[in-house]
């Protein structure tokens, strides 16, 4: 998971965050809604940034392999 994957997640986390409290869900399904709002904001957010860039976002690194420094993938036996 690269930093720009991980910006995206927070603000879909954030914005999700943000727009519960104003709405002030009362059900399962009302915060479903939310989070899916919340969701399609970060998403805008990648395609217009991969349309500017020409690169796609999205990559298959582990967030946790980055930060310890690892980039190989280690095979699983």
């Amino acid at each position: 998971m690269t930093n720009l994957e991980l910006v995206l997640n927070m603000l879909a986390e954030a914005t999700t965050t943000e727009i519960s409290k104003e709405k002030k869900p009362t059900s399962t399904d009302e915060s479903k809604v939310i989070a899916k709002q919340g969701g399609t904001i970060a998403g805008n957010a990648r395609k217009q940034i991969e349309a500017k860039t020409g690169k796609k976002i999205v990559s298959k690194l582990n967030a946790k392999n980055v930060v310890e420094g690892k980039t190989k993938r280690k095979n699983l036996k």
